[in-house]
């Protein structure tokens, strides 16, 4: 159905593995597929999961006209679905373009919900203001909780400062429950 769907979850929440998965059964099936992911996200020219799941990607950049982006596509080959990973990092007005693309096919995004200081980014917010379809993919924190914060860590401790784009090793960054979270915070503050 054409819709602007949002898939969101913590790190380590198997987010680009389901949009590979979610590609290659729409591939499977016969529809042309644009899988895209924003530049920004420089590790590789390919999206990929931590499970070894991968596949050739388009990229875009911060300035880019999604609208003007998908129809250089489209024009080459009809497109039936387009699939955006690490959606968080795509700004409002690229997020407002996606709904008028997806009034004619369905649009799916994933992505993180919020950053390491546990405030939403710009693409993920203007994408629960839009979306006609939310979906937390669930993640487990190491206490067996429900993950749902990023913690990032610098140095094997935790951190609230910095920039707010840190791309890269995985050991920067756990998905955490907000328990354990605040524990390990005040724990790099010297706080009992």
């Amino acid at each position: 159905m054409n819709k602007l769907y949002f898939k969101y979850g913590a790190m380590g929440s198997s987010k680009t593995a389901q949009a590979l998965m979610c590609r290659f059964n729409y591939v499977q099936k016969g529809f042309n597929v644009l899988l895209a992911k924003p530049s920004i996200d420089t590790r590789s020219s390919k999206v990929k999961s931590r499970i070894g799941l991968e596949a050739d990607c388009e990229t875009f950049s911060k300035n880019e006209n999604l609208i003007d982006f998908f129809e250089n596509f489209n024009k080459k080959q009809k497109i039936d679905v387009f699939i955006i990973d690490e959606a968080q990092f795509m700004t409002k007005e690229q997020v407002n373009e996606l709904k008028e693309i997806s009034l004619n096919i369905p649009v799916l995004c994933y992505g993180l919900l919020t950053n390491f200081k546990t405030e939403l980014f710009e693409g993920s917010k203007r994408l629960v203001e839009l979306a006609d379809s939310l979906m937390e993919i669930k993640s487990v924190c190491r206490c067996g909780r429900k993950a749902t914060v990023n913690a990032r860590f610098v140095n094997g401790k935790i951190t609230t400062t910095g920039e707010e784009v840190s791309i890269g090793a995985d050991e920067m960054y756990e998905g955490m429950c907000y328990n354990c979270f605040k524990k390990e915070l005040n724990n790099s503050r010297g706080k009992k």
